[in-house]
């Protein structure tokens, strides 16, 4: 038997009163990825396929959020307790034989190895039951482990239910098991909720399990990875011990992160060696950047491309692809469709959207470029704007290889400039530019010789 035999629950079907909050608890992000998702990618990487993820409060909108991760749902209503948590996964594991290990919904820093360390603890022991502990300096909240005379686990007990003696026990329970299959389908329907909270406890069928004189295997963990969220605080706390390890992660591969407290970096986010990131830099989403590249000091780029040798400067990049040796900012921002080519230089002030600039494009201060397609070399000047919506549409512009578009200038989308044109600074442009000509479109320069002198005698005079 190995760990691709075993099945997984996650029980996520409590409203989380605590947070203080109309979402459910396991869909709170945590860097990016809802508390649910954290574990499940963990239960996955473990070896472990055939998920249920147990859900009631908000039944509707934890289907919509976790649709994409490929689960199995089922159903907890009313809310009853963990032990009838667990049960109601039954139906969704007809034809499974093997292993089910049970877990919280609330614990997103619970890794493959903690995950996969109980299952093989479980496979190598032949016990009926295993389940992961850890000692607690302040155990309080915690249901406490019942060893028997021999060290062998004989039970637990939640807090609410220990005695004064019971609650010195400092190993705890983070409520993470696995069992033999036909075990805990037989032990579920038997738990009685005879206790302070009138519930259904899973930390029961151990008991029930040691008390039939088979044998429960116990594994020590480490407690920061198996805490629980229950308010916004320990999320708060859970997230920065997560941001914590992945910055240690790249840093260790050969990613230079100068100052990890102001550092957030996603878990789906992939940096080559090399990679520079600079403080108060945000990198989520499916981001990834090239060997030799520099990000930061404050900036923020989800789900986009960035290659080898750029520097990306107090910008905002979202959806975007850069490509080598692109320098962008500071203060720009590239919003979803930009596509930068090699060596386009991007300035202070300059917005892009849906557009792609050819290799060696330079657009340094102040512009706007929308819905436009730019060739290699050309030069967009200062203040120049692509006006892309006409009120109803979005209207491209196209600008060609080489071209010279001056300061200051508007273009009327739709409008295609051809290669090696020029628009002169200032114009208001309209209809397309053939290849190689100039387009000037402003009024013609007047000059009214002393008419400022006599303007300013006037105002004195007036003043006097």
């Amino acid at each position: 038997m190995t760990r691709r035999d075993v099945a997984a629950i996650i029980l996520a079907a409590g409203k989380g009163t605590r947070m203080k909050s109309d979402l459910p608890k396991g869909l709170h992000p945590i860097m990016g990825l809802s508390i649910v998702e954290c574990i499940v990618r963990s239960v996955r990487k473990a070896g472990i396929d055939r998920i249920v993820v147990v859900i009631g409060h908000q039944a509707e909108l934890m289907e919509y959020q976790l649709a994409h991760l490929g689960v199995t749902f089922a159903h907890q209503s009313p809310q009853l307790g963990t032990g009838h948590a667990a049960m109601q996964a039954r139906d969704a594991l007809a034809g499974h034989n093997g292993p089910v290990m049970v877990l919280p919904g609330d614990t997103p820093l619970i890794t493959e190895a903690e995950i996969g360390a109980l299952v093989d603890a479980y496979l190598e022991s032949a016990a009926a039951a295993a389940m992961l502990t850890f000692e607690a300096k302040d155990p309080s909240g915690y249901g406490r482990i019942i060893r028997d005379p021999n060290g062998h686990v004989a039970g637990i007990v939640e807090e609410r239910d220990a005695s004064s003696e019971q609650r010195k026990i400092q190993e705890v329970n983070p409520a993470m098991y696995i069992f033999t299959g036909t075990e805990l389908w037989e032990t579920l329907p038997k738990l009685s909720n005879s206790n302070a909270q009138g519930e259904y406890y899973l930390t029961d069928a151990i008991g029930a399990i040691a008390g039939s004189g088979k044998r429960v295997t116990a594994v020590s963990v480490d407690p920061d990875s198996v805490a629980g969220v229950n308010d916004r605080w320990q999320l708060a706390q859970l997230s920065s011990v997560l941001r914590m390890r992945l910055l240690k992660t790249h840093a260790l591969a050969g990613v230079t992160i100068a100052d990890p407290e102001t550092t957030w970096i996603g878990p789906d986010v992939e940096l080559s060696p090399d990679v520079c990131i600079e403080p108060s830099t945000i990198l989520m989403g499916r981001t990834s950047i090239g060997a030799g590249s520099t990000i930061g000091p404050n900036t923020r780029v989800v789900d986009t491309r960035i290659g080898m040798n750029c520097i990306i400067l107090m910008s905002h990049l979202n959806s975007a692809v850069v490509e080598d040796d692109v320098r962008c900012g500071p203060f720009a921002n590239l919003r979803p469709g930009t596509i930068l080519r090699k060596g386009v230089r991007i300035g202070n002030f300059v917005e892009v959207k849906n557009a792609e600039l050819g290799e060696q494009v330079s657009a340094s201060h102040l512009t706007y470029l929308g819905d436009s397609t730019i060739g290699a070399r050309s030069n967009i000047g200062a203040g120049t704007i692509t006006c892309n919506y006409d009120g109803f549409d979005k209207n491209r512009t196209e600008i060609g290889e080489g071209a010279f578009i001056g300061s200051n200038s508007t273009l009327i989308a739709p409008v295609h400039i051809g290669n090696g044109a020029f628009v002169a600074a200032g114009s208001t442009i309209n209809r397309d530019v053939p290849a190689d000509a100039m387009a000037i479109g402003r009024s013609q320069q007047e000059v009214k010789e002393e008419w400022a002198k006599r303007w300013r005698q006037r105002k004195a005079e007036r003043s006097s």
